[in-house]
């Protein structure tokens, strides 16, 4: 707590008690402990109003699952890459559905794999310098 160990607080105790005097030690005692108490009903207070406001108890939420330190950014990579594509392309629709869609690709003047057309590129002549559009973003 604090970055303080047994040893220092117990010093540090003992220079609180020797500081404070044996006259008015059971007064503060008696401050600790209502200051205690006050925290404990904050707490259970703020626990009513969270179980109102939202509906849930919190010693019933799974907060493993909500665990930062679980996420490991190469298993959810390695899990996408390797996931299975052979899904059809809705729920409820067969295998063929996704068939004819590719043959349809094909007959549209592309083929299944890609329906983009190629890339044209062109060369400017020596020294020509290339057009730049000053309201493009």
């Amino acid at each position: 707590m604090f970055g303080i160990n047994g040893p220092e607080f117990f010093l540090l105790l003992i220079i609180g008690i020797m500081v404070i005097g044996p006259k008015r030690l059971p007064e503060y005692t008696q401050k600790l402990a209502n200051l205690v108490k006050e925290v404990r009903r904050m707490a259970s207070g703020a626990r009513e109003q969270i179980k109102e406001e939202v509906g849930i108890d919190i010693d019933e939420v799974d907060w493993k699952k909500y665990d930062p330190r679980q996420y490991d950014p190469r298993r959810i990579i390695k899990e996408a890459l390797l996931d299975d594509d052979s899904k059809p392309v809705s729920v409820g629709a067969p295998a063929a559905v996704a068939a004819v869609s590719g043959a349809a690709a094909v007959a549209a003047g592309g083929t299944a794999g890609s329906s983009r057309s190629e890339r044209v590129v062109q060369h400017l002549p020596p020294g020509e310098v290339a057009p730049f559009d000053t309201e493009a973003t």
